[in-house]
């Protein structure tokens, strides 16, 4: 498959199509995280502030990658984020990861977005250096992640703040 054959698209409506591809894709990028199902991929499909792009091969072909691009207004502009980039093991090399991350560049534009921040694990050679290679430069920051999960067992109520239901 060449780039040329690539086509990029939002996912505008859930369908068994779009569920089987997640079931297919999602599994090569987190072994943690099971895939969405219908549910979960409606209510991202449905939101507002998520974009769910989907490459194929070809205008009728199949989904060979997915990216989600997460918009949302902050006090100081419309933050963009892009999530989730997979481009399933067959296709890589083929221009479907790129072809996803221009379109979600292009829809942050449109929205309003000043930039694009995104995060890939170092051990995602490849998909680093396409990054790279598209312009993102890798910033020096600090990314914290607070597991809501593990947490729970410790600290049932985060930094002794009550919870929302009791506010």
């Amino acid at each position: 498959m060449t780039a040329g054959e690539v086509v990029v698209e939002e996912a505008t409506e859930v369908d068994d199509e779009l569920v089987s591809a997640m079931a297919a894709l999602v599994p090569q990028l987190s072994s943690s995280a099971p895939p969405p199902g219908p549910g979960e991929l409606a209510a991202m499909v449905g939101s507002p502030a998520s974009v769910v792009l989907v490459a194929r091969r070809g205008v009728a072909g199949p989904i060979v990658g997915t990216l989600t691009l997460a918009l949302f207004r902050i006090p100081t502009g419309v933050q963009a984020i892009i999530e989730d980039v997979v481009v399933d093991q067959a296709a890589r090399g083929s221009g479907a990861g790129a072809a996803l991350v221009e379109a979600a560049l292009a829809r942050a534009k449109a929205a309003g977005a000043r930039r694009v921040d995104l995060t890939s694990r170092p051990d995602r050679e490849v998909a680093n250096r396409l990054y790279r290679r598209l312009g993102f430069e890798q910033r020096r920051t600090n990314v914290y992640r607070f597991d809501l999960e593990k947490s729970a067992e410790r600290h049932p109520h985060p930094a002794g703040r009550l919870p929302p239901e009791a506010g």
